[in-house]
């Protein structure tokens, strides 16, 4: 007959350890998880609070409301106060703001400067007087061949050309001119189209740098203002140009072509 196994410990009273171990464990990923939800909405609300901060801070983008019905006159108020006048000092600053008309053999200066390596390379030629002065630069540098589309070049050179006559209200009439060499492309069908696109291409990049469009015209030649014979490779090349004509007032604009002729 089996013997019967005598239990020497009696009774076990800790059972409720096993219990309690399993509740605390899943009490504490309980505040784990809590802990993490918190965490993600407090960096969430720094977030908003910071947004909200910035707009409330924000300068006034509106101007001041406008008040409907009557509103009763008030008087100020300048016993005990200053009334501050303005200056002449502050007058003559504002005038001197607005753009005036340049000194046309300075801004030659300023251009000779400022353009040397392309004087230099024969891309660009300035000529002028008292009264007009004349940039001439060559397509080759300015757009694609037999388009208007502009090169990165010619980007970089309208810029700084912008630059330069961006302090000044002088007109500018910008014009395109090619060699006889006939043309006729998807794009355009005549050396009339191809060079009043030229044109137009460049006073829109003037316009984009920051220039009055009422200061620019563009007009078209095609290849029937030379500036020299179309009878060699060099010479067609010089005449596929685009030129800006910068004229000391609107007035004389309009005589700038009698004193420009075409060289043999």
């Amino acid at each position: 007959m089996a013997r019967r196994r005598v239990n020497l410990h009696g009774p076990s009273h800790e059972r409720w350890l096993i219990s309690y171990a399993d509740f605390i464990t899943l009490m504490f990923a309980f505040f784990v998880v809590l802990y993490g939800i918190s965490s993600v909405n407090e960096g969430k609300y720094k977030i908003l609070a910071s947004n909200l901060i910035g707009v409330f801070n924000a300068p006034p983008t509106s101007s001041d409301p406008i008040q409907v019905g009557d509103v009763a006159r008030q008087i100020p108020v300048t016993e005990n106060r200053i009334i501050i006048q303005p200056s002449t000092t502050a007058v003559q600053e504002t005038s001197a703001s607005v753009p005036q008309e340049a000194d046309m053999p300075e801004l030659q200066e300023a251009f000779e400067q400022g353009f040397e390596g392309l004087l230099k390379e024969g891309i660009m030629s300035l000529e002028g007087s008292e009264d007009w002065l004349e940039i001439s630069l060559g397509t080759e540098v300015l757009f694609t061949t037999g388009g208007a589309e502009p090169t990165r070049k010619s980007v970089d050179v309208i810029a700084d050309i912008a630059m330069i006559l961006g302090g000044y209200s002088n007109p500018i009439q910008v014009e395109g001119h090619t060699d006889n060499v006939p043309i006729f492309n998807k794009e355009f069908r005549s050396n009339w189209e191809l060079s009043a696109a030229r044109a137009a291409t460049v006073v829109r990049q003037l316009q984009d740098e920051g220039l009055d469009p009422t200061r620019l015209a563009a007009v078209g030649y095609g290849q029937f203002q030379p500036m020299v014979a179309n009878t060699t490779p060099l010479n067609r090349r010089k005449n596929r140009r685009v030129v800006l004509l910068i004229s000391r007032s609107a007035v004389t604009r309009d005589a700038l072509k009698e004193t420009r002729s075409i060289q043999p």
